[in-house]
């Protein structure tokens, strides 16, 4: 199942569970003053009854009113500048809630930026925990995750790879333009060596040094031998990968993986061929032809784009680093 980043209040997601960042007492912290307006009164009385929390530890209760069936609460580290085992603690803030999702049999649960704001954690550290044990959590098991920004300000990506990625748009973004071309090209595609085999059956010939031309999308599909399906399937087994390993790293729904395994005319959004380029590794080149298979490009008119050209290109196949980039430039995400 996937992760799925969205903006929203968590006690208004609807999920089996939600997660709670609190103190030691169990009382105060993330959610409460959300529980108190609901005036679900019985949740702190449970909390009482549990005695309080270690750091790092995770203790359930019920949801009551909420819509949610239990609330998971977690005691989070306080920050003291990062020489006082924040991190492992931080960590195992998720891993201990994932535990107890698990033992609860739970099919989703939704998680805050947890220390991000009340327990000073600095945001950009506190988001990168999150997604790697988010993703290494999602390898190995079935659960949707959601991870909920009350206050998008909050999401931040490290100042490095956000300034990074800011430049990179700013050196390739260009305006949509006409471009002189055949009248029969009306798809925008990029055209290299590697890419003329598709095209070797056209009347006409189109040279290498091309770099942009429009063409029929039923032109591109009638030359093709095989389907998107069929060449993700044969892309999978040439990489060596099972179908569970590719949909996991894609972000994408089993139930979805397998509409699309058995229908070999299945016809895919482009985020989703994209989120399986991910998966796949593949280079930028071979993105471009699985994206064709599909009646898709890249384009530099496109910010959504550039930024999947900007990690394929840094080879960070990271699809959860990805979508947090895509999500701070307020871009669709990846596979979900």
């Amino acid at each position: 199942m996937p992760l799925k980043i969205i903006s929203n209040d968590i006690i208004k997601v609807k999920a089996d569970a939600i997660v709670n960042a609190v103190n030691p007492s169990l009382l105060g912290g993330g959610v409460d003053r959300s529980q108190y307006h609901a005036s679900v009164s019985k949740l702190l009385e449970e909390c009482h009854i549990l005695e309080g929390c270690q750091v790092g530890q995770a203790k359930i209760i019920k949801g009551y009113n909420l819509p949610v069936k239990y609330i998971i609460h977690t005691v989070v580290p306080i920050w003291y500048g990062g020489e006082s085992n924040e991190e492992k603690l931080l960590t195992d803030c998720y891993k201990n809630s994932f535990a107890l999702a698990k033992d609860y049999k739970l099919e989703s649960v939704a998680f805050p930026l947890i220390s991000s704001n009340t327990f000073g954690y600095p945001n950009d550290i506190s988001l990168k925990i999150a997604i790697s044990v988010i993703g290494d959590f999602l390898l190995t098991n079935e659960m949707t995750v959601f991870l909920v920004v009350y206050d998008k300000a909050s999401f931040v990506l490290s100042e490095k790879l956000s300034s990074s990625i800011k430049q990179y748009i700013d050196d390739r973004y260009i305006e949509e333009h006409p471009i002189n071309c055949n009248d029969k090209f009306e798809e925008e595609y990029e055209l290299n060596e590697s890419h003329l085999d598709y095209f070797k059956d056209f009347s006409e010939e189109v040279p290498v040094s091309s770099r942009k031309c429009k063409r029929s999308l039923d032109d591109v599909i009638k030359h093709m031998d095989e389907t998107f399906s069929q060449m993700l399937m044969r892309l999978i087994e040439d990489k060596g990968m099972t179908d569970a390993e590719t949909y996991k790293k894609a972000n994408i729904d089993r139930k979805l993986f397998s509409k699309i395994r058995n229908d070999i005319n299945y016809r895919p959004s482009k985020s989703t061929v994209i989120a399986f380029a991910i998966a796949l590794k593949l280079n930028l080149d071979e993105t471009k032809d699985l994206l064709l298979k599909a009646g898709f490009a890249l384009s530099h008119s496109s910010k959504f784009d550039i930024i999947i050209e900007y990690f394929i290109e840094n080879k960070n196949y990271n699809i959860y680093e990805i979508n947090d980039a895509l999500f701070t430039f307020e871009q669709n995400l990846l596979g979900v």
